[in-house]
């Protein structure tokens, strides 16, 4: 769109929607085309951090959900991203947990707890993510056998196809999927129809679907069809720990 135009349609002077258009591209949310602005391609994730800023509340009930869901003493392999992070955070005052991951930042929230036990694969750290990829991430998690998988992802296809932007992404997140007794994909209801390139698994697979909010019209009706298990918070059926 032209500046012109989103200064037209939200009834302030062009030089307003410059300044946010410039704090928009500083946050890569953004960028600049000839004449104008557009969003970033669909191929590229944001950074992480900026991705933390989004829809903050809405994954921290995801977290508190989930987190209620688990009992002491249980292990878990958790995913990248900035969802499977507030899990870990809300999960904070459980004891004796054994952790298998690949989020440096998912460590660093349980790290607090003498208790727990942490298990990170070698190599390099995917800057700014805080992250490992690879097939040493695969073989990790293949190697070990978990109570619970928990795991985000990129986006959820309305024909039931899971995507993240990177095949090394998805590689991981079937790999815990097939580690664990209980899967567990949290995502925020934005996630439903949000593109990305690489594909792999899909919502039928997944045994529990966390959301942050009661799912309405084509999610609904493509959740009754893939036979997931739903929750989100103002779900009526009482929660018992797994």
């Amino acid at each position: 769109m032209t500046i012109e135009s989103l200064a037209e349609h939200f009834g302030v002077t062009p030089q307003t929607i410059r300044r946010d258009v410039n704090a928009l591209c500083r946050a890569n949310q953004l960028r600049r085309s000839h004449g104008g602005v557009e969003r970033i391609s669909a191929g590229i994730n944001l950074p992480y951090d900026t991705r933390r800023l989004a829809r903050p509340e809405a994954k921290r009930k995801i977290g508190t959900l989930v987190a209620s869901l688990i009992p002491n003493r249980a292990s878990l392999m958790f995913s990248i991203g900035t969802t499977p992070e507030l899990v870990a955070a809300a999960l904070s005052d459980h004891d004796d947990l054994t952790v298998v991951t690949n989020n440096l930042n998912v460590a660093m929230a349980l790290s607090g707890n003498a208790s727990n036990r942490i298990f990170l694969p070698g190599g390099m750290v995917r800057l700014p993510d805080r992250d490992f990829l690879g097939h040493d991430v695969e073989e990790m998690f293949s190697g070990y056998r978990a109570d619970f998988g928990i795991y985000g992802v990129a986006g959820i296809e309305p024909d039931g196809v899971l995507v993240d932007f990177d095949q090394s992404e998805a590689m991981a997140r079937e790999a815990i999927r097939t580690s664990c007794r209980k899967s567990i994909l949290v995502a925020d209801r934005t996630k439903f129809c949000r593109p990305a390139p690489a594909q792999r698994g899909r919502l039928g697979d997944v045994d529990l679907l966390v959301l942050d909010g009661p799912p309405e019209g084509e999610l609904a009706t493509l959740i009754e069809s893939e036979g997931v298990e739903v929750l989100y918070p103002e779900a009526k059926a009482p929660l018992a720990r797994y």
